[in-house]
């Protein structure tokens, strides 16, 4: 998930670096959401997690 919102900021750069502005702001939009998930995600699975008996 985390590669996906990495790769869509990429895209927005390069985008955005060669005036596609439509394009940036919408892969730009899609990495966000993309990490926000990941991030709500990630604080799940850390509650939820696998804990070792000692």
């Amino acid at each position: 998930m985390l590669n996906y919102a990495i790769t869509f900021f990429i895209i927005a750069i390069v985008a955005a670096f060669l005036g596609f502005t439509g394009i940036a702001g919408s892969a730009a939009s899609i990495a966000q959401l993309l990490f926000f998930v990941f991030l709500v995600l990630a604080v799940i699975s850390f509650l939820t997690g696998r804990r070792g008996i000692m």
